[in-house]
């Protein structure tokens, strides 16, 4: 095996925050440098410091108690390299900006930690010539090719704890409560906190919803003497346009509040998460999921294996090509046991499954 002593490796964090990210770097940069003998650079804000050249070297110092803090020392941005722009010959396109600045500080790798969009830009890189290993985040838990993604149990803690929180008022007020939580494409955190959290109705972008299921079900249960409802919504649910063919300015949470109210005449606030679900420290489960998978990212690379994602399956972490992530999607899938299981307790997820 060759030495890895004196390789030199960057590491970026792009798309959007979320919990583990800093036990990720961490993880990859601790194991980098202690264990391998190797040069660790940290890039600012996503792939934008890779085409700014904007970097600082980090040493073990930089990486040290940080596995608890949220956020990301890094910085992030959801710069998109390979995004096409009109074409100008007497500017440099930025992968080769990228490609340029990467030669010139003389990496042998680069770390790109992030979602679905950072690991199909990573791909692109790959192909550009750039030597990248890929690491697997997001609240959204819907990278293919990983049974898991660091940032996904924080999340689903903190959107189930808001649940437990709502409950309360629910019934005080004797309420149909309708709580939004993110997810544009995938419903796993909608899914895995609206079960921990008591949902009543569940409903996510997989799943397409019958209005009329959903108001009998409400009915029903308020005329069998329950007070009150707890509807959990992803955010990427479909909302239909108005009669005119316009969009609604609707969040998905308001809009099925709204026609709740409407249907049914039973009393019904919305909330919507928002952005909560991604701050604040990582739970112990993310914080040992990005530690595991930053530690196998840096010996991935004293291996020179390039174009590869670390990743969980069957509670191993292993490996995947790039090429076989770019552009997929992990969905939920109606037969998942989950649902089925939550179906038998009478959940009700706006369809007939």
């Amino acid at each position: 095996m060759k030495s890895t002593k004196g390789m030199k490796i960057g590491i970026l964090t792009a798309g959007g925050d979320c919990p583990g990210l800093n036990a990720a770097i961490r993880g990859v940069g601790k194991t980098a440098a202690l264990k391998y003998g190797m040069e660790v650079y940290g890039f600012s804000s996503g792939y934008l410091g890779l085409v700014n050249n904007e970097y600082k070297k980090l040493s073990v110092r930089d990486m040290s108690g940080i596995l608890t803090v949220g956020g990301t020392i890094l910085g992030t941005s959801r710069e998109k390299p390979f995004k096409k722009k009109e074409y100008n010959q007497y500017v440099r396109s930025k992968p080769e900006q990228i490609k340029e600045n990467y030669e010139k500080l003389g990496l042998d790798c680069v770390v790109c930690i992030g979602g679905n969009g950072t690991m199909k830009t990573a791909h692109k890189l790959q192909q550009h010539g750039v030597n990248v290993v890929g690491v697997p985040k997001t609240i959204d838990n819907d990278i293919w090719g990983t049974d898991q993604t660091f940032g996904f149990y924080s999340a689903v803690n903190i959107a189930t704890d808001a649940i437990d929180r709502i409950h309360t008022t629910a019934n005080s007020h004797k309420r149909v409560m309708v709580i939004e939580v993110m997810g544009h494409d995938t419903g796993w955190l909608t899914l895995y906190s609206g079960v921990a959290g008591g949902g009543d109705v569940i409903l996510i972008p997989e799943i397409p919803y019958d209005k009329d299921i959903i108001m009998d079900y409400l009915v029903h249960r308020n005329e069998e003497g329950k007070p009150y409802s707890i509807v959990v919504v992803a955010e990427g649910i479909k909302v239909p346009p108005k009669k005119n063919g316009q969009p609604r300015n609707k969040s998905a949470g308001t809009y099925i509040a709204e026609l709740i109210q409407k249907e049914t005449g039973l009393d019904t606030r919305p909330t919507i998460l928002g952005y909560i679900q991604r701050g604040g420290s990582p739970c112990p489960g993310d914080r040992i999921l990005a530690s595991e998978l930053g530690a196998y990212t840096a010996q991935m690379i004293s291996e020179r294996r390039f174009g590869e994602m670390a990743a969980l399956k069957n509670g191993v972490v292993t490996s995947i090509p790039l090429e076989e992530v770019a552009g997929k999607l992990k969905v939920v899938t109606p037969d998942l046991p989950l649902i089925k299981q939550a179906i038998s307790l009478d959940t009700c997820f706006g369809a007939k499954i």
